[in-house]
């Protein structure tokens, strides 16, 4: 309830009040503009760089458009030009900041065009556009992303080693006006000079010599200036799991946490949340490179699902942030499709194994039953239990081996994977252990391999992590999935998730009698890509433990942002890293890796 309205009824007061999110609104009038700044940008950058551009026709049109501020071509058109371009992403994603900055920019162009070169066209072109920023500025209402001060070092790398290229080229484009025969290494350090203002060892006949000088010390100005602002600026943090938040969502999980198995993953503290008016639902997000991606279904009850996602949408659009879903369920998806009028696309397949059905016996099971009984045989011994009863020393030594047998330097993980173990408000979390004694213990005793799993409802668990030791035996997967489901019963545990198969259901049909010709080529692209990322070896790994297979979707906003969501997603799990060097990153949440991933580099060592 939220102010004793029921959710249904808050959907649907004044009409259908979800009709706004059903389909993106037009684009048309950011769209132009931001298209118009990058052209014009590219114009000035071209105009400021190249001598030849300055007397063509193509500059002519240039020197009327918005931006180009007059006959200081060469420095001033460079400048304008660059945070045109900048200007423009942000334009085009509806952000506030850019219409403010575009808005100063464009009258600054217009006294310029006027006081320098008195066109008229120019300064009537200028406050057209002004006109139309202005006309329409309420579709300029998105927040500020997410950030840090790091913006600022990031900023000055990348907007340094522009300027250091560009230098470059503006040296080397006026071959007739140089004096003598300069080196690469001369010119490089004229440019280093000239972004701090100074003469280097490369000289000019005439004012060319000028007009260089000035062009590199614009672009020194326009990278320290926007690494000053960066730096300066209040800072925009990501968004945390309070303690409240937490709280709440503990609340939700246990009244509904059996439907969804990746509900626990939602107690992320990384992720954001939103909740629905009455609080009786929630779902929990990351921000990605301008992607908001949310996991996993909502959490609570699922009638007040709406309430939350319209929240999330509301939070979206504020940000103009691209909102996508990776891995909901059949009825998740179903429900954001409803609400939101996204599209849905099926991304995989879940490994469920009901415990009550489970047994080694059978030709089906061989495999996997001789693999157990070698390890057996060979010393190894397992314990499965839940974290609360684990004593202090040995839940320590079992988080610094599962910390030093990651694998990587890059902690992955997101829609399927908690990011911590032995936290005291996760004893009901279930960790199974391999053990074997050595005539020389190790650091961490006689264990040897590491399952974690999360809670799932009272009755069911879902795999969080596999680290093992890489001088153990292979096959400490399979013998600690084994050894879980052997225990579940007496753990009152009737279901067990295991891993996400990428694509399972085009690998499974694609290998049948009478599959068709599209079918088998994408079975065959997903085999060879399989030499990269065991997509083929994960299934036939869950396979082995006979699963029923539940299907889970990503859902998107249209095919044209199926790649900028793929990107993000592959940043959110750790596959791909964007980010400062790992001693610049101090006190910056630590992930932990995708389950699925982990069993795939189980399943290779295997």
């Amino acid at each position: 309830m939220s102010g004793g309205v029921p959710d249904s009824e808050v959907r649907h007061r004044d009409g259908r009040l979800h009709k706004m999110l059903r389909g993106p609104r037009p684009e048309v009038v950011p769209t132009l503009v931001a298209r118009a700044c990058a052209l014009v940008g590219l114009l000035n950058v071209a105009a400021g760089v190249f001598p030849r551009f300055r007397h063509s026709r193509m500059h002519a049109i240039a020197e009327v458009l918005p931006g180009a501020l007059g006959p200081f071509a060469a420095a001033l058109a460079l400048s304008s030009g660059v945070l045109l371009l900048l200007l423009a992403h942000g334009l085009r994603r509806h952000k506030r900041r850019a219409w403010r900055a575009a808005v100063v920019l464009l009258p600054a162009g217009a006294v310029a065009q006027f006081a320098y070169r008195h066109s008229i066209i120019g300064v009537v072109i200028s406050l057209a556009l002004l006109a139309l920023l202005l006309r329409h500025r309420s579709e300029f209402t998105a927040l500020p992303d997410p950030r840090s001060r790091w913006r600022a070092l990031a900023n000055f790398v990348l907007l340094g080693a522009g300027s250091i290229l560009l230098g470059l080229v503006i040296v080397s484009v006026h071959p007739g006006k140089v004096i003598g025969d300069p080196s690469i290494t001369e010119r490089l350090e004229h440019v280093l000079y000239g972004l701090f203002g100074f003469e280097g060892p490369v000289d000019y006949y005439g004012r060319t010599s000028w007009t260089v000088g000035f062009s590199l010390g614009a672009l020194g100005m326009l990278t320290a200036l926007t690494t000053i602002y960066l730096a300066f600026r209040p800072e925009h943090p990501a968004a945390r799991l309070t303690e409240d938040d937490e709280t709440k969502l503990r609340a939700l999980l246990a009244k509904h946490g059996s439907r969804d198995s990746l509900g626990h993953f939602a107690l992320r503290r990384d992720k954001g949340v939103v909740f629905s008016p009455s609080g009786k639902a929630a779902v929990t997000y990351r921000v990605v490179s301008g992607v908001m991606l949310a996991s996993g279904d909502p959490i609570g009850d699922v009638e007040a699902w709406p309430g939350a996602i319209e929240r999330f949408m509301d939070e979206a659009k504020a940000h103009s942030w691209t909102p996508a879903v990776m891995g909901c369920s059949e009825t998740g998806g179903e429900v954001w499709t409803r609400e939101t009028g996204l599209d849905a696309l099926e991304l995989g397949d879940e490994a469920v194994v009901d415990v009550a059905d489970f047994s080694l016996s059978g030709r089906a099971m061989r495999n996997v039953r001789q693999m157990v009984k070698r390890i057996e045989r060979n010393g190894y011994e397992t314990r499965v239990r839940r974290i609360r009863d684990l004593g202090e020393n040995e839940l320590a030594r079992i988080q610094r081996a599962a910390d030093d047998w990651r694998g990587t330097d890059t902690e992955r993980g997101f829609s399927m994977a908690l990011g911590r173990i032995g936290d005291p408000d996760d004893g009901d979390c279930l960790i199974a252990t391999a053990h074997k004694a050595d005539e020389e213990p190790g650091p961490y005793g006689d264990l040897k391999a590491v399952l974690h799993f999360v809670p799932w409802g009272k009755d069911g668990v879902s795999l969080d992590l596999m680290r093992r030791d890489r001088s153990a035996d292979p096959g400490m997967n399979e013998l600690l999935i084994v050894a879980s489901l052997q225990a579940a019963p007496k753990l009152g545990i009737a279901r067990v998730s295991l891993n996400f198969a990428m694509f399972r259901a085009a690998l499974a049909r694609g290998e049948k009698i009478g599959a068709g010709p599209v079918l088998r080529a994408w079975r065959g692209l997903l085999v060879f890509l399989s030499r990269w990322f065991q997509i083929e070896s994960l299934y036939k790994f869950n396979a082995k433990f006979r699963p029923r297979w539940e299907p889970r979707f990503v859902v998107y906003r249209s095919s044209k942002d199926l790649p900028r969501i793929g990107f993000a997603a592959m940043q959110a799990e750790g596959f791909v890293t964007l980010a400062l060097p790992r001693f610049l990153r101090r006190g910056t949440p630590q992930r932990r890796p995708c389950p699925h991933r982990a069993a795939e580099r189980e399943v290779q060592a295997a």
